[in-house]
């Protein structure tokens, strides 16, 4: 499953591409999601999915998967531009906290920056996908359907 960055772009008011994600939004603060903001969604995407990844958690799945999944939010629709602080509603799906919320950033003690992957995926259609799926059911069910993708990156190092 290959997927190839597109025009879209994600942005947040918290912090800048590459900057550090403030504490209100990690482990070790509030907890809260911070707010997400994106334009350039293709004409005929139908439907969204948002997702936070932590490449640089020292975590292997049996399945082959790697790092961490903080967050996984999809069916949002398309016509949606942004999601608020703490967003809500929509589908949640299961991340590696083994909840459908929001988890924020939290790497081990004296693991130095991670690197925070906040994914923002355009899809075909509308059709809904079923709760609790976790990153990489749903992007397994929704590859055929993608159009479009890009990301915004932040770190983290917890103090």
């Amino acid at each position: 499953m290959g997927f190839a960055l597109s025009d879209m772009t994600l942005t947040s008011s918290a912090f800048e591409f590459g900057g550090a994600i403030p504490r209100r939004h990690t482990g070790e603060g509030e907890d809260v999601s911070p707010p997400l903001a994106w334009t350039g969604v293709p004409a005929e995407a139908g439907s969204l999915i948002v997702a936070c990844h932590d490449p640089d958690a020292p975590l292997v799945s049996p399945e082959g998967t790697y790092g961490y999944v903080h967050w996984v939010l999809y069916n949002i629709p398309a016509s949606v531009g942004a999601l608020p602080e703490a967003a809500g509603g929509y589908t949640g799906g299961t991340n590696n906290f083994g909840n459908t919320g929001y988890g924020g950033p939290m790497p081990p003690n004296g693991h130095g920056v991670h690197y925070y992957y906040f994914l923002l995926l355009a899809l075909r259609g509308e059709e809904p996908f079923e709760a609790g799926l976790t990153l990489w059911e749903l992007l397994r069910q929704a590859e055929p359907r993608l159009i479009g993708m890009n990301r915004l990156v932040g770190t983290y190092e917890r103090s």
